[in-house]
């Protein structure tokens, strides 16, 4: 069962290595986990997952391979804590529910009805009103309806009614190929980072008020020191309109997090490829613009580029002068794009387009080339290789 386990892992592609397994088996013979599926799950999440980005992939793997074990014989106590449950109850149940619950027969009768259908029961069972099974009235299973009924094996809920959802999965956590969202996000653009103090000193430093007070004979010497900060600047061009309002939510996820984790941004927007001119107000597009030569002299090279854009666009817009669908450019994308790449010698692009669709389109091989293959797609694992290219 456990090697059944370890091998699901590393078929579902979560990094999980021999030396983690026998840790775990060494782990288990020692009692660490008693004989409690909970506290074994969390054994095993810690003995096998090093990147939270995993935890889901494990969550999805652990409830199949387990899925279908028996339940021990004896007291449940371990699985369904009844004190976990009245405090559920407290928090989310009215005071007519309470009242229903208790004319059934209250807590306790539910509580023993569970555990004696779990003791007779000795198949899977559909339909009915009394064992554990699908599509039936009794309290408790799947896919079926009571008023006081335990969830068991459903994957999400129908009627709303459970008092109690036993293998459900509490929290939804990273994956490298689950949807975006701000969070996930944040954790990605994290791996950016390089902290530095600067500006006032306004935090106290216990450190160096110990040492400075052990230096003053005992005295006290309080020291302070400014804010620890993410001294990482970003320079951020976003393509805007087009084709890229299919992708406005995922840009506005991006662009948020991103104003969360990098205290020296500075945005713009362009539309499909740079050339002479940016803008930062969408809305004063036409009648505020800015020189993009004027922004490479303002901001240093020492400055991280990140180009966001589905690259989707006609190639002669990036190869040729004149190529642009608003305004006639005396020259090409591509040379407006070179001089970008010289200045900022870190720089990546991140297509929200899927990868699997780059190769049919030669704009997005184009600006592939010109980034010297530094296009990543705007996923978590994307957003991980894109900060791991900026730190080099």
């Amino acid at each position: 069962m456990f090697v059944n386990l370890f091998m699901e892992l590393r078929d579902a592609g979560l990094p999980v290595s021999l030396k983690e397994y026998l840790m775990l088996m060494e782990a288990m013979q020692k009692g660490v986990a008693g004989y409690s599926v909970d506290d074994f799950y969390y054994l095993s999440r810690s003995a096998l997952v090093k990147d939270e980005r995993h935890l889901d992939r494990f969550d999805r793997v652990f409830g199949h391979v387990f899925r279908g074990l028996e339940p021990p014989e004896g007291d449940m106590q371990a699985e369904l804590p009844e004190e976990w449950l009245r405090k559920l109850a407290e928090k989310h149940l009215s005071e007519e529910d309470k009242a229903q619950i208790e004319a059934l027969g209250g807590w306790d009768k539910l509580m023993e009805t569970l555990r004696q259908r779990l003791a007779e029961q000795e198949k899977r069972h559909q339909g009915g009103s009394k064992w554990i099974g699908t599509a039936g009235t009794s309290p408790f299973g799947a896919y079926g309806y009571n008023p006081e009924g335990v969830r068991i094996g459903q994957d999400e809920s129908r009627h709303r009614r459970a008092v109690k959802v036993w293998d459900k999965r509490e929290f939804r956590n990273l994956d490298d190929s689950v949807e975006l969202g701000t969070r996930n996000i944040k954790v990605a653009l994290r791996r950016l980072r390089r902290f530095a103090r600067d500006g006032t000193a306004d935090h106290f430093d216990l450190d160096g008020t110990i040492s400075a007070t052990a230096r003053n004979g005992g005295y006290l010497d309080i020291k302070m020191v400014p804010e620890r900060r993410n001294a990482i600047k970003v320079l951020l061009f976003l393509d805007i309109g087009g084709s890229m309002d299919d992708h406005v939510k995922v840009c506005e996820e991006l662009f948020s997090a991103s104003r969360s984790e990098f205290k020296n941004l500075e945005y713009f927007y362009f539309h499909n490829c740079v050339y002479e001119t940016v803008w930062k107000d969408n809305r004063r597009r036409h009648n505020e613009r800015l020189d993009l030569n004027e922004v490479l002299r303002t901001y240093p090279s020492d400055y991280k580029v990140i180009f966001v854009g589905d690259a989707t666009m006609s190639p002669y817009e990036i190869t040729y002068p004149g190529g642009s669908v608003e305004h006639w450019n005396e020259e090409a994308g591509a040379t407006w794009m070179q001089r970008v790449l010289d200045t900022y010698r870190h720089a990546v692009w991140l297509n929200p387009q899927a990868p699997r669709n780059w190769s049919y389109t030669p704009s997005i091989e184009i600006l592939s080339q010109i980034m010297e293959d530094r296009m990543y797609p705007l996923t978590l694992e994307g957003l991980d290789s894109a900060m791991r290219e900026l730190t080099h």
